[in-house]
């Protein structure tokens, strides 16, 4: 998907804060938001979570984007050829299919609950089409940043079916598929990668409480996509219901969730990298000379 930023900006790292934290410490949520209304690509329609005025990024977490729809005419466009380089694409479709095809061979097509990962890396040009699955076309995408010497890196791209992402019974009630990170002995069927990410979809019962374990000192969001949930631990708890965003704290290791009803939470978390961030568009880099350079090699068909 197609990201445009009125400027160019350049966030250099803020310094690291030491501080100290006890076994098993709970997160807490810092900051609510419901996203922005937009539209990508040929006009798709789409809820920007984070890569928004509001919540820029998480780094290294750049942009989460929520596509819903029952009528075609608001995505059935989709997003035509375009290009990236700097970072990562994650697609995963809840409900109905993604098409993705790029020019450097990269080609597939994922269904109901499936993952498209692309590493753009030093420079790719791909489009994505989205379809319905018995009237309803759901689905996110995430963009994670790379970091400065993984950038030029050779793209790279693979389909995840639905059917190779574990799924783990964390306790009585709340169901986890894993498609990034490791659980005990269980694995996501996600690249390893230097943010060292976590992707968890988890599924709780109605009056259920979790603790879902996050690795120390990553960045963190959980996204309510179905139901209500109540995040953190007394005598701080927050209450969500969907379409809630909760960027969590940066210190703990698991995320305290209690349900009254049935819920459903996207919870993605990553290693920081504290490098400075230039955007602009589908380019991710650190300087804005490097941002120069992306779109001259663009535009000398050098992608």
């Amino acid at each position: 998907m197609l990201l445009y930023i009125l400027r160019v900006t350049e966030r250099h790292p803020e310094p690291r804060v030491m501080t100290t934290s006890t076994a098993h410490e709970p997160r807490q949520v810092i900051r609510l938001t419901r996203g922005m209304s937009t539209e990508d690509g040929a006009g798709v329609k789409l809820i920007r979570l984070v890569g928004s005025p509001e919540v820029p990024d998480i780094d290294p977490i750049l942009m989460l984007d929520a596509f819903r729809s029952d009528d075609p005419k608001s995505y059935i466009a989709g997003f035509p050829p375009h290009p990236h380089r700097g970072f990562e694409t994650v697609s995963y479709m809840i409900a109905g299919s993604l098409k993705h095809k790029d020019n450097k061979g990269g080609e597939g097509l994922i269904t109901d609950g499936g993952v498209q990962w692309m590493t753009a890396g030093r420079g790719v040009v791909h489009s994505e089409m989205p379809a319905q699955t018995n009237g309803t076309m759901f689905g996110f995408q995430l963009w994670l940043n790379l970091p400065a010497a993984e950038k030029m890196r050779a793209p790279w791209y693979r389909d995840i079916a639905a059917a190779e992402i574990p799924q783990v019974e964390l306790s009585a009630g709340v169901q986890m598929k894993l498609i990034a990170g490791t659980w005990r002995t269980t694995k996501g069927p996600a690249p390893e990668r230097a943010t060292q990410p976590l992707i968890a979809d988890i599924a709780l019962a109605a009056e259920t409480r979790a603790s879902i374990p996050i690795p120390q000192g990553h960045a963190a969001f959980a996204y309510v996509f179905e139901g209500k949930a109540t995040l953190g631990s007394q005598p701080v708890q927050r209450d969500l219901t969907r379409g809630d965003l909760a960027v969590l704290s940066n210190n703990g290791d698991l995320t305290a969730i209690t349900t009254q009803e049935a819920a459903r939470i996207l919870i993605v978390a990553a290693k920081p990298l504290r490098e400075p961030i230039a955007k602009y568009g589908p380019f991710v880099m650190n300087t804005q000379d490097e941002l120069r350079q992306a779109f001259n090699d663009f535009q000398r068909g050098q992608f």
